[in-house]
C-alpha cells in the first residue's frame, strides 16, 4: 500500500520554509539515498516536536527525472509551461529538486532546513531559499483570504493525489511553483472597492462581488475539471517578505498537471476579449517550476535498489 508524503496535503501551517537545489553530483545513486533520509529526517523532526505539526515534501525536478529515476517515469510529467502574454509572464527558473519543510514553530524550520542542507551539501547547489508564514487568517498581503475554496477531508487527497491509473506514482503528487512578488505600493493606492473588483470578492467576509467582471482575480482562477469538478488543484500557498519585498509563494499540488496550465493559460491569457486576471497589473512571477513528488514507498524503494547498485559497484576485498 502507498502513502502520499506528509506535506502534501498537511494542514495549514504558521511557518515554511522552501529550498530549491540543483544537482551537481553524477553519483545519482547516492542522491536517491539521500532523498529516503530526507524523509526520515522529516519523520524524527515530527516525533520529537509533535506539538509543532512537521510536515515535509520531496518534489523531483521534471528536466531532472529521468536521470533520477530513469526505469519509470510519471505519465503526465512534464516541463513548467512557460507563458507570456503582453506584460505578463510565467518565467522558468531550472530547477531539480524542491524540499518543503512546514511547521508551527519558525525554529523547527530552521533546524530542519539546516539538517536538510547538511545532507545534500555534497551532491547540491542552493538555487533559492525562502522563508514563508501565515498573515493575519490565512490572508495575503493584499488583505484578500488565500485558497478560501480549498477541499477538505477525502476530496482533498482525491484531487491532489494520483490514482491507480498510474499504478507506480499512485499517491504521489504534481506540484508547481511559483514564487510572486507584489507591488505593494502600487496596490496600496487602490481603494478597497477597487481592490474587490479586482479580486472579485469582498475584503472582510470573501463574499462574491456582484458585477466584478470576467477579468477578476475570482473568476480567472475559478477554473473547473472536465466534469465540472471544482476546485482541481490544492493551494498550498503562503506570503513571504520582509520590510522591502512581500510576495506570494505560490503552490499547486494536484493528480494532473493540466490543472495547474488551465489555471496560468486563464490569468495571462484570459479570453479572446482581453480579460484576463487583473490581480497581475499588481503582482508579478519571478520564478516558476513542475515537480512530481511521489509517494514515501517509491522514494524508499528506489533508495533500496540504489543501495544494492552501491554494494555491487565495490571492488571485492582480496
Amino acid at each position: 500500500m502507498t502513502q502520499a508524503q506528509k506535506g502534501v496535503c498537511a494542514e495549514p501551517n504558521l511557518h515554511a520554509l522552501y529550498l530549491l537545489f540543483n544537482v551537481v553530483d553524477d553519483d545519482v545513486s547516492s542522491v536517491r539515498l539521500k532523498l529516503a533520509a530526507l524523509l526520515d529526517l522529516f519523520e524524527h523532526f515530527n516525533e520529537e516536536h509533535y506539538e509543532a505539526m512537521v510536515s515535509g515534501v520531496i518534489g523531483v525536478g521534471s528536466a531532472f527525472w529521468d536521470d533520477l529515476y530513469p526505469s519509470n517515469r510519471p505519465a503526465q510529467l512534464g516541463p513548467f509551461p512557460d507563458m507570456q502574454c503582453e506584460d505578463r509572464c510565467a518565467p522558468v527558473l531550472p530547477c531539480d529538486l524542491f524540499v518543503q519543510i512546514r511547521a508551527d514553530r519558525l525554529d523547527i524550520c530552521q533546524a530542519l532546513g539546516m539538517e536538510v542542507m547538511q545532507s545534500l551539501k555534497l551532491h547540491t547547489e542552493l538555487v533559492e531559499q525562502v522563508q514563508a508564514f501565515r498573515y493575519l487568517d490565512g490572508r495575503n498581503w493584499t488583505g484578500f483570504l488565500i485558497a478560501d475554496e480549498n477541499p477538505r477531508g477525502r476530496k482533498k487527497f482525491a484531487i491532489s493525489l494520483v490514482g491507480n491509473d498510474d499504478e507506480a506514482f499512485a499517491d504521489g503528487s504534481y506540484i508547481h511553483i511559483q514564487r510572486y512578488r507584489h507591488d505593494m505600493s502600487k496596490w496600496s493606492k487602490l481603494s478597497d472597492k477597487h481592490q474587490q473588483q479586482v479580486m472579485g470578492k469582498t475584503k472582510q467576509h470573501n463574499m462574491d462581488v456582484m458585477g466584478s467582471g470576467l477579468d477578476s482575480h475570482a473568476f480567472r482562477t475559478k477554473i473547473v475539471g472536465p466534469g465540472g469538478e471544482y476546485p482541481i488543484f490544492l493551494n498550498q500557498s503562503m506570503p513571504y517578505g520582509d520590510m522591502t519585498t512581500q510576495g506570494l509563494y505560490f503552490i499547486a499540488c494536484s493528480n494532473h498537471p493540466q490543472a495547474f496550465k488551465n489555471l496560468l493559460h486563464s490569468r495571462i491569457y484570459g479570453d479572446d476579449n482581453g480579460h484576463y486576471d487583473k490581480l497581475l497589473d499588481y503582482s508579478s512571477a519571478e520564478t516558476g517550476a513542475a515537480f512530481f513528488a511521489p509517494s514515501i514507498g517509491f522514494i524508499r524503494s528506489q533508495s533500496t535498489l540504489a543501495a544494492s547498485e552501491t554494494q555491487s559497484n565495490e571492488p571485492e576485498k582480496g
